[in-house]
């Protein structure tokens, strides 16, 4: 059964692609993100390719906390519905902390967490309102364990929004929403994207975008309760980054 999906930071990399395969899958699609040339691009692509397709596009910096309600309001008038919504939109920047980069953190913090935060507040908003919706969370396997250096603050605020979204699901459980409402928590490995450029020649582990993408689309659609993605190696991976001792998770990481 067809979907309306609303992806934020959909100008590139897991959103962009995300909505690709999302709409090969005959779904309908609601995209926002701070680059409109992009999404533009990305909507005549889908259109092309997809005439079919309902696609709509919005601007939007989700530190904007207002406009993400403006936003998300606007984009379930235009299509009539927002069946799933994907807390995608993030920032992969940050520094090791105390050494003068309180900048570059902050807005890390700022946009991951305080940023889905208001994207889930708005999306179910929606949801309650409809009684019905899927939402997905976008953490990450460094939300798993504390990661050191340059990747402290980032960890912190995936780890940070998948509680976000596991505290929605206890509280839906057992309510007449439970079956109504689902929240997925994805939790991706290295998957290659304009974020993890600086990454990508360092580990064997790098998927590509379209089949770490594949395995994402793959759990959504199933609306399970958590994934750990591309599975293989990461479902494998996740009970030892969970409990290895510190010298052992410092190698690893």
């Amino acid at each position: 059964m067809s979907k309306t999906i609303l992806i934020t930071g959909a100008s590139s990399g897991l959103g962009a692609e995300m909505a690709r395969q999302f709409a090969a899958r005959g779904n309908d699609l609601a995209l926002a993100a701070r680059r409109t040339e992009r999404l533009e691009e990305l909507r005549a692509e889908i259109l092309a390719a997809h005439p079919e397709r309902r696609v709509a596009i919005r601007a939007l910096d989700v530190q904007d906390h207002a406009a993400v309600f403006t936003a998300f309001d606007e984009l379930n008038d235009e299509l009539g519905r927002i069946d799933r919504v994907v807390v995608n939109a993030g920032l992969g920047k940050g520094a090791r902390l105390g050494t003068g980069r309180f900048d570059a953190n902050l807005e890390t913090a700022m946009t991951n967490f305080v940023g889905a935060l208001a994207q889930t507040e708005a999306a179910m908003q929606i949801f309650r309102a409809q009684e019905a919706g899927h939402l997905v969370m976008v953490s990450s396997m460094s939300a798993l364990r504390g990661m050191p250096a340059a990747m402290t603050t980032y960890a912190a605020t995936k780890a940070g929004v998948a509680h976000l979204a596991e505290g929605l699901r206890t509280e839906l459980h057992g309510t007449r929403l439970q079956k109504k409402i689902k929240v997925t928590v994805l939790y991706p490995g290295y998957i290659r994207s304009e974020m993890n450029d600086k990454v990508e020649q360092s580990t064997p582990l790098m998927a590509s975008t379209e089949k770490g993408v594949r395995a994402m689309v793959a759990a959504i659609e199933k609306e399970v309760a958590d994934a750990h993605v591309p599975p293989l190696p990461w479902a494998a991976m996740a009970p030892v980054m969970k409990h290895a001792p510190l010298g052992i998770l410092k190698k690893l990481v």
